[in-house]
């Protein structure tokens, strides 16, 4: 008989885990992966596997689980995903490989996702994490910049090839958007340091504060015996509303707020001297993951009360479903169907956000209702602390310094969706810096892709 419904999975608390940082699912036990594993129907057609970005062997990694094979299941996961802890919690896991699960289609689907963090992090508990075996050295030298998840998967593939792999990342820790964008509750820091460090055992070069484009130009390793680039700096620079007021002190970009937060650590202060400041009331703007993030954090922070403001309906919200649960559960007050026309402030503090209420019209290009303001509906907010999180673009230093690569209207880097090729010879890339801001998954698959195609280059191909 099979069982409706997943195996619930234990959590901290909400009125205790909104004054800490720790990570707020517990995982699954032993007994409890097994139960869960058992629902698995190994059906042929193995649809999940085909809605995997990274191609993970999903029914044979599970059948292991099932049959308390833990040490062959992560060794199936690791064939395909080099960051299985770190997939296993924040993969949004609903809309792709549980999404197409044969058994969703009347029950709840097989909760793989958190099948796959119970197998990393019970291999590291085991001292199961393993080193890779590297064949013979291939001679040839890749550059890989960035350190977030579309360049870390690059990096491990092109090692497992033999060739000689050095990451450039500009900030002071790698990990990229794992160590600065996502909070440590839901993505412990260690774990993003523990499968950074597997890749440095297996003689991934990383090098940090290396900004290329500054100190070093890409036509530069290039003709300095690089042999291949792969580009995947993601996109970090934020987006801005562009209404009166926003550079009052009190408002935020998501992406200063969660660095701050997350890579300085600022929620150990005076530990760590990097404190933020936030008021009795923070208002964040967007409906999104990273507003999730940012609200969920405010509370962590100190803020007495954290709203997130989000011009579409509920139905609308882009954030993952368990990611608005949680959100809820902690107390975060939601406030829809409103937008930002301005910052108002005193003395140069913010002091109150002002909104319009909105109405959806009719579907945009994306199929999306648009929403429209209705005049004459405004209304305030008070608020010390508002964070802008609506969304990211990327940074135009690496095409503004490399001739004859090819960008879009939007400042994206033009690459072939297969193969991460781009229009200048040698250079690849993959990732949010292509795509705009997608998954952590999607930027993985989009770095192995890469990673086959400059293999094929390196030798001929």
């Amino acid at each position: 008989m099979i069982r409706e419904k997943q195996v619930p999975i234990a959590e901290q608390p909400p009125e205790e885990r909104i004054r800490n940082f720790n990570e707020v699912p517990f995982g699954y036990t032993e007994d409890e992966a097994v139960l869960e594993a058992e629902r698995c129907l190994q059906c042929p057609t193995a649809p999940c596997v085909e809605g995997c970005p990274v191609g993970i062997d999903i029914p044979r990694f599970i059948d292991h689980v099932k049959n308390r094979r833990f040490a062959e299941a992560i060794a199936t996961i690791k064939e395909a995903n080099a960051l299985p802890a770190v997939c296993g919690r924040v993969c949004p896991q609903e809309s792709q490989c549980q999404g197409v699960c044969t058994l969703g289609k009347r029950f709840e689907p097989v909760a793989i996702g958190r099948l796959e963090r119970f197998c990393a992090d019970w291999a590291a508990k085991n001292g199961l994490d393993a080193d890779e075996s590297i064949p013979a050295a291939t001679g040839k030298k890749v550059a890989v910049i960035g350190s977030g998840p579309a360049g870390l998967t690059a990096a491990g593939e092109l090692r497992k090839m033999g060739h000689a792999v050095t990451v450039f990342e500009l900030l002071h820790a790698p990990g990229g958007v794992l160590m600065y964008g996502i909070p440590e509750f839901r993505l412990p820091k260690e774990i993003v340091k523990r499968e950074i460090a597997s890749l440095e055992r297996m003689g991934v070069e990383i090098l940090v504060n290396r900004v290329v484009g500054r100190i070093v130009t890409i036509d530069q390793l290039l003709e300095e015996g690089y042999d291949a680039v792969f580009i995947g700096t993601g996109a970090g620079l934020p987006r801005f509303l562009g209404v009166p007021g926003e550079n009052l002190n009190g408002v935020y970009s998501a992406n200063e707020f969660l660095t701050r937060a997350n890579l300085m650590r600022a929620y150990l202060f005076p530990e760590y001297d990097t404190p933020i400041k936030v008021g009795r009331r923070v208002v964040t703007v967007g409906g999104g993951n990273v507003a999730m993030d940012a609200s969920r954090t405010a509370l962590r922070l100190g803020a007495e009360e954290s709203i997130i403001v989000y011009r579409r309906g509920e139905e609308e919200l882009p954030a993952r479903a368990e990611e608005v649960h949680h959100a809820k559960q902690e107390g975060i007050r939601f406030h829809l169907l409103a937008n930002p026309v301005e910052f108002i402030g005193e003395s140069g503090m913010l002091k109150a956000v002002r909104c319009i209420k909105m109405e959806l019209g009719e579907p945009g290009e994306d199929g999306r209702r648009r929403p429209v303001p209705i005049p004459g509906s405004e209304f305030e907010i008070e608020a010390e602390t508002a964070v802008i999180a609506i969304g990211n673009r990327p940074h135009p230093l690496i095409p503004q310094t490399t001739g004859d690569l090819e960008v879009n209207r939007w400042g994206n880097i033009v690459a072939d969706p297969a193969t991460g090729r781009t229009s200048k010879p040698g250079v690849f890339a993959g990732g949010d810096i292509v795509t705009g801001a997608a998954t952590v998954i999607e930027a993985m698959g989009a770095g192995k892709r890469a990673a086959a195609a400059i293999d094929s280059y390196l030798r001929g191909g």
